[in-house]
């Protein structure tokens, strides 16, 4: 004989909840990946200018870094 119910348990969304929270973190990690990737992209092609080509971007060869993160650092 066995007995069934249609009463769910209380930890029976757990597993779904734990997996999705997952499945975010990793989406979360792979857009951040994706948007440092491309920044440091941006970083090598301005490096790869000329000293007056930068002059005309209103850049210094020091301040490429800070100009291509100056929306994720304050200094």
């Amino acid at each position: 004989m066995s007995y069934t119910s249609d009463i769910p348990s209380r930890n029976a969304g757990l597993g779904k909840k734990f997996g999705a929270q997952v499945l975010a973190y990793i989406g979360a990690a792979l857009v951040r990946y994706g948007e440092m990737r491309s920044r440091a992209d941006r970083v090598e092609r301005l490096q790869a200018l000329s000293d007056a080509e930068l002059a005309k971007l209103g850049l210094t060869r020091d301040r490429i870094v800070q100009h291509v993160f100056r929306d994720q650092f304050y200094y």
